[in-house]
């Protein structure tokens, strides 16, 4: 079965990567209404994850409106992130705009082994993170993942994403060569922070209702002396993105350090804005806000 499952998976890529750009993202946003009719758990998830949020002002026509037009956007960012793993940045010129870069910049005095933490959300074709060193050409990119159950496709998946460069350390496997990495390397190490952390998570509010949050983003910033940056991707029209990248979160107020609760506050309130500016750009398939059970 997992022979069966890789070979039809390797085929589909092959296929969208041999496509231009334009019909993988329309492709991918069929696939993405289709699923939004055949995958009921996840419409679930997204309709319910929207009411919470947007109930109070819109309407239930426009909150499946944004379901609908989500699954979409969900289908083209993961069909196009197949395309733009295998293009080269000349090839991607037309697609991508990048605005903030420039904060990313060394400052003086720096010490060359500093690197940047930037924390990144599941926005529009959030594989296009990986490129943002090609604006600071100083700094390696780096980041993490979590490792696929099937062996073959978990390599299909890397063999893709390495292509763009970026070092990728597994979450659960490599922890302490990640920390190697950012101690003798200069890194641009981006850092997923919108996802459900499990118990191990700060319980912060998010939309005005508490969440499990990661405090990695916080944690890296300050254990090794960087400075910490938020992107964004947004999709501003068919296969074309922008990547806003943030002024610097600061870490330290006062001369003492902030706590991770206070950064990563400042991280949700600047993922809300960006989801408020284009709701269906998000993932809202994702259970974000899982409820705490109460110990019996």
């Amino acid at each position: 079965m997992d022979l069966l499952l890789y070979i039809i998976v390797r085929s589909v890529v092959a296929l969208l990567q041999a496509l231009p750009i334009s019909w993988v993202a329309r492709l991918g946003r069929v696939g993405g209404a289709v699923a939004y009719w055949i995958d009921g758990r996840h419409r679930r998830v997204a309709l319910r994850n929207l009411a919470m949020c947007f109930g109070n002002e819109e309407s239930p026509d426009t909150i499946r409106n944004l379901a609908q037009e989500n699954f979409r956007r969900v289908g083209e960012s993961y069909a196009t992130a197949i395309k733009t793993a295998v293009m080269t940045w000349d090839e991607l010129r037309p697609h991508v705009e990048v605005s903030g870069a420039e904060s990313l910049l060394p400052r003086d005095g720096e010490p060359n082994t500093q690197g940047r933490i930037v924390a990144i959300g599941h926005f529009g074709n959030f594989e296009l993170y990986a490129r943002l060193a090609r604006f600071a050409p100083m700094y390696t990119p780096a980041t993490t993942y979590r490792g696929l159950r099937q062996e073959s496709l978990n390599e299909l998946m890397q063999s893709m994403r390495e292509r763009s460069g970026c070092l990728f350390f597994e979450r659960r496997s490599e922890g302490p060569a990640l920390r190697l990495a950012i101690r003798r390397k200069r890194l641009l190490l981006g850092l997923l922070a919108d996802q459900h952390e499990g118990r191990g998570g700060l319980r912060l509010p998010f939309f005005g209702h508490e969440c499990s949050t990661s405090a990695a983003p916080a944690v890296f910033a300050r254990r090794y002396d960087c400075p910490l940056h938020i992107a964004i991707c947004y999709r501003i029209g068919l296969a074309r993105w922008r990547i806003e990248v943030s002024s610097e979160i600061p870490t330290r107020e006062d001369g003492h350090d902030r706590t991770s609760e206070d950064i990563m506050n400042d991280v949700n309130r600047a993922f809300e804005v960006a989801v408020r500016r284009d709701p269906a750009n998000w993932f809202w398939v994702h259970n974000r806000w899982k409820i705490k059970k109460r110990p019996q």
